[in-house]
């Protein structure tokens, strides 16, 4: 009898786990086709432009990419982001660089009205990253300088964990003849997200210091407990 309830035991808790495994998959599945940080973030900023009577901020692909591109440039180290004596990639990168880096016709670059950047140990979600980067009243000012046309947002993490940077570029150039994609569609750089692009962009794996691990965790106790159920059964 002991034996029996050992093997319906163990066939429970392998039934359990099966379907846990299977929601948590498709949970993934999900998160990746519809969550882009950067693209949420860009909606925290339009929804408080807004709030203070200035008019949302066109969401430029190519822009967003060379945001992204501008985080890399970084190469990982968060204690080169700072205040205003922080370093900076040289303006020449955008064009000798960013550009080519994301597909993006050099010719059609427009000025860049508003940059800002952060960096954390952590992951935060969007409306968090929103006060880290919009810091004082100059960085509001900025925000909603009514000049301001053009917006691209990116995240990373370094090798897809922390630390975790965060950077919005603006522009006041003219809606679809800046920042111009030369075969329509921006060149996607792992790791990391931009806004605008409708990519999967490995949410799970921006957004999650744990990545995807902790599935295999869940195929691993399946696995123990399909074994436990089988010894018994011998």
């Amino acid at each position: 009898m002991a034996m029996a309830m050992a093997m319906a035991m163990a066939e429970a808790l392998w039934l359990l786990l099966s379907s846990l495994l299977f929601l948590s998959v498709s949970a993934i599945t999900q998160t990746k086709l519809t969550d882009n940080p950067a693209d949420e973030l860009v909606a925290v900023l339009n929804a408080n432009r807004t709030a203070h009577k200035s008019s949302s901020l066109a969401d430029n692909p190519g822009l967003a990419c060379i945001a992204l591109q501008y985080i890399k440039a970084y190469q990982g180290d968060c204690e080169a982001v700072g205040e205003s004596d922080a370093k900076k990639p040289p303006d020449s990168e955008f064009a000798q660089t960013f550009a080519p880096n994301c597909g993006v016709d050099a010719s059609t670059l427009s000025p860049i009205t508003g940059r800002f950047l952060g960096c954390q140990s952590k992951y935060v979600q969007p409306s968090e990253a929103f006060s880290m980067l919009i810091k004082n009243e100059k960085s509001l000012e900025i925000l909603y300088n009514k000049n301001q046309t053009e917006i691209g947002a990116a995240v990373t993490g370094t090798d897809g964990g922390a630390p975790y940077f965060w950077c919005v570029l603006l522009s006041n150039g003219k809606h679809n003849s800046s920042f111009v994609l030369e075969d329509g569609v921006a060149k996607i750089s792992r790791p990391g997200c931009f806004s605008g692009a409708n990519d999967d962009c490995s949410g799970a794996d921006v957004s999650s210091p744990f990545g995807h691990k902790w599935v295999y965790a869940v195929t691993a106790f399946i696995a123990v407990g399909y074994a436990f159920g089988y010894d018994h059964s011998l």
